[in-house]
């Protein structure tokens, strides 16, 4: 995960495709849990595996879809927090936007940035 640039560049130039067509789904700590973000055009934001694909394309120019899981309790490790499994709290929440991101990704695919933006409630990629 943390090293995902070194396989989005390959692909990209294998079918010729420009870092403006990808989405790149990753979760997010400093979103509040189960709420989705989709962005064009953003820093890493501290994700390690967008830092990568940053890196590798030389270039921030690619959709992101990010799916909170909010932030570590206490002094919380964040990668061993973002590892672990949701409670059982969490887990019917975490299912719904699970589907709502496979909604985002399926409106991405066939409609573009910006139309699926409208799912995630955010209808600017300057967020």
């Amino acid at each position: 995960m943390n090293e995902s640039g070194r396989a989005v560049a390959p692909l990209l130039r294998y079918f010729r495709a420009s870092p403006e067509n990808i989405l790149v789904v990753h979760d997010d700590i400093d979103l509040p849990f189960a709420k989705l973000r989709l962005q064009f055009g953003r820093g890493s934001g501290g994700n390690n595996g967008a830092r990568s694909i940053i890196g590798s394309l030389r270039t921030r120019e690619f959709w992101r879809l990010k799916c909170g899981v909010g932030r570590p309790p206490g002094r919380m490790d964040p990668a061993d927090f973002v590892l672990r499994r949701f409670t059982g709290r969490e887990q019917p929440e975490a299912d719904l936007m699970v589907q709502l991101a496979a909604d985002v990704v399926e409106r991405f695919i066939a409609e573009g940035g910006e139309a699926a933006q409208q799912l995630t409630g955010n209808v600017s990629s300057n967020d």
